[in-house]
């Protein structure tokens, strides 16, 4: 019998991955998008069922997963008047990709254990480009069976994809990834800026010490942009502040410190106000000009 999974939230990231998962799992997909034209748009491309609710999405699907704002969105496709978890069916697992707080995971995990349904929290790393390409890292947490169950469907949009530990563990790795993140790239801004004023040719600069221990996938992916101060190839600095105030919220209640990634979430503030809201992660560098 054809596994049946639905995928709610159509945003830049969702859009493609679902497109993967249609794709190349060989499940019948159905779609759900607050913006009904984006999913209309979806299944003029992928075929599939387009859904009203994500509560009528949801009906009898084996898998449902999930790419939406933040942890009000997610609750409220799950747990709102039309949500997901109303109609999903014993033994249905929800794999929820949204990049949330490790609180709301382990919130959604209990409900659904409640309701006698599987919950993973899988937030991915990759950006636009990965979702395009079904070269996603995905960070796991959640239990083995439902993982081991849903990691195939994953895989259709991933290259890697791990389970890291109980409920929440996937939210708190990709805190670690962005952790990780904020500070290379204001490094590699500072170093592209302090290049540039010393009247280097940065192009070729990046040629050498991109092969020795500097070398990282900001500076491969993106320093070309960063030289030319065009900065629409991603990731929203918005988007960024977002994630890095879920790090800090943790922070505060676990007792690490990230005295680099505070500062860093004050340059993108601002990047902010300088209209820079939109752009890329890799807009840090305006800030130096």
């Amino acid at each position: 019998m054809q596994t049946k999974c639905a995928f709610l939230g159509l945003g830049v990231m969702g859009f493609p991955m679902a497109g993967h998962l249609a794709k190349k799992s060989g499940a019948a997909v159905t779609v759900y998008n607050r913006n009904a034209e984006k999913a209309q748009n979806w299944c003029k491309l992928h075929g599939g069922t387009l859904s009203a609710t994500p509560k009528v999405a949801a009906q009898g699907q084996d898998f449902v997963f999930a790419c939406v704002g933040n942890d009000d969105d997610l609750r409220a496709i799950t747990l709102g008047t039309e949500g997901a978890f109303h109609a999903m069916k014993k033994g249905a697992i929800f794999v929820d990709h949204t990049t949330a707080s490790a609180d709301v995971a382990r919130e959604l995990a209990s409900e659904a254990a409640a309701r006698g349904l599987g919950f993973i929290d899988a937030p991915v790393s990759g950006g636009q480009a990965g979702a395009e390409n079904g070269t996603l890292t995905v960070m796991c947490g959640g239990d083995e069976a439902a993982y081991a169950k849903a990691e195939p469907y994953i895989m259709s949009f991933a290259r890697m994809a791990k389970l890291l530990g109980p409920f929440g563990s996937g939210q708190l790795a990709k805190m670690c990834n962005q952790i990780a993140i904020a500070g290379v790239v204001q490094g590699l801004s500072e170093a592209i800026a302090f290049g540039m004023k010393s009247g280097l040719n940065m192009e070729d600069v990046i040629g050498v010490i991109s092969k020795g221990a500097a070398g990282s996938w900001q500076m491969d992916n993106r320093h070309k942009n960063m030289i030319a101060g065009k900065f629409d190839y991603g990731f929203a600095t918005d988007w960024m502040r977002k994630d890095l105030s879920i790090c800090l919220t943790e922070a505060r209640k676990n007792g690490a410190k990230l005295p680099v990634t505070a500062l860093v979430d004050q340059f993108y503030a601002d990047v902010q106000a300088m209209g820079g809201s939109r752009w890329d992660t890799s807009s840090l560098i305006k800030r130096l000009a």
